[in-house]
């Protein structure tokens, strides 16, 4: 982005999406009010430059990452490197790794489903 975000950049309601699941996306964009939009895919290193993240209302972050990338080491990166304080939230996993994922700042870590469900609650918060 040359010469920074604008206004409509800052309005738009955004949700990330890193996993190399298709279906999870399409399965978020179904939840999501239709106003929103989501966007995402496996590489952390192709989402862009770092600072635009925080153009998003917040990330889904799927645990389970199939190798595509260590979903801990997203959660060092977004923390810790680069200080950034977007919301995220990890699905999938078994419990063990959710709570590794909240011991690494996630905001919060659930089952798909349970994920799912709640999105639509999830978006309301981020307006």
């Amino acid at each position: 982005m040359s010469g920074g975000p604008t206004i409509a950049d800052r309005l738009r309601r955004r949700v990330l999406v890193m996993s190399p699941d298709a279906g999870l996306a399409a399965a978020v964009r179904d939840r999501l009010p239709a106003d929103w939009d989501v966007e995402g895919g496996a590489d952390p290193e192709a989402l862009g430059p770092w600072h635009e993240l925080l153009l998003y209302r917040f990330m889904v972050l799927d645990l389970e990452g199939q190798g595509a990338y260590d979903p801990l080491e997203v959660l060092e990166m977004l923390r810790l490197e680069h200080q950034i304080n977007l919301p995220v939230f990890c699905v999938g996993g078994d419990e063990t790794l959710r709570g590794e994922a909240i011991a690494a700042r996630a905001d919060r870590a659930f089952g798909r489903e349970e994920l799912l469900e709640m999105l639509p609650r999830i978006a309301e918060g981020f307006f």
